[in-house]
């Protein structure tokens, strides 16, 4: 099991240490989240990813991952969690997800397929436009 990975990975990810992240990631390395696009969702390179993650990082208070659940598949593993955060102004933010990870031989992650509920993303998604919108 890659529990340690996995581990980094989220301390990573909610500590905004992109170049912890960067270290996990395989060369060429993509992540898919499930939504709109073709085939139901679209596909982060690397770097496109980090960007994200350090937003969410910035942007979200006490941002965590709980009711963590993990098993081993072959060459990865999967992760099912909730993760929770405050937006800015106090608001609450839950999104449950669930992560299907693959490892490559180096021990690093090669791709994720993310699927995670659209619906609790919807704050975030007012918060990225409203940002946008404030920058213009």
């Amino acid at each position: 099991m890659h529990e340690e990975l996995a581990d980094r990975f989220i301390a990573a990810i909610t500590g905004g240490d992109v170049d912890t992240l960067r270290s996990l990631y395989a060369p060429g390395a993509l992540i898919w989240h499930n939504g709109p696009g073709p085939g139901g969702g679209s596909e982060q390179s690397v770097d496109d990813n980090l960007r994200t993650l350090r937003w969410l990082s910035r942007n979200l208070g006490d941002l965590r991952y709980e009711e963590i659940r993990r098993d081993a598949l072959p060459g990865g593993y999967v992760q099912r969690h909730v993760l929770r955060g405050t937006l800015p102004g106090g608001t609450p933010l839950e999104i449950a997800a669930c992560l299907f990870v693959t490892v490559d031989g180096s021990g690093r992650i090669a791709r994720i397929e993310e699927y995670a509920d659209t619906r609790g993303s919807d704050p975030l998604r007012d918060l990225a436009a409203a940002r946008r919108a404030a920058r213009a």
